[in-house]
């Protein structure tokens, strides 16, 4: 695996890209000279943390034969205050899920992903508190 950045500005505003061309910005915050351009890296943490997961709950809930229709996560986190650096002290994911899925399943996957496969918050967990919660919307009987 490999990852390149360049400088887009005079300032904080890069652009990653990996070994097959796939990119993603950054920026800095305006309290530092960034412009808002793009995520922070801090940010794109908590993203690849929703990422990160997300494929792995579509994955299980697809071996599980789970109808999956759509998946949303809404992530919260607090970092250390006064403090360099300002890791991440609390997260809080929560899985919205939608389809015709068993409320067992469902859990299993979630609980799977963020307990055991997710990499993202395997490594996140050394310095956060993680908890997670789901709901399942299931579709409108017409």
């Amino acid at each position: 695996m490999e990852i390149n950045l360049r400088r887009l500005d005079d300032a904080y505003h890069m652009e990653a890209s990996n070994e097959t061309g796939e990119t993603v910005l950054t920026d800095g915050s305006p309290a530092i000279g960034g412009k808002n351009q793009a995520m922070r890296p801090m940010q794109m943490l908590l993203a690849a943390l929703g990422g990160c997961s997300s494929i792995d709950v579509v994955y299980i809930l697809g071996k599980q034969r789970q109808p999956l229709d759509d998946i949303k996560i809404n992530i919260k986190a607090e970092r250390a205050e006064n403090e360099t650096p300002a890791l991440f002290t609390k997260i809080h994911v929560h899985y919205d899920l939608y389809g015709k899925l068993k409320q067992e399943k469902a859990e299993q996957a979630v609980r799977l992903s963020m307990e055991k496969y997710c990499s993202v918050s395997k490594i996140v967990e050394k310095t956060a508190e993680i908890t997670w919660s789901y709901e399942v919307h299931l579709p409108e009987e017409a």
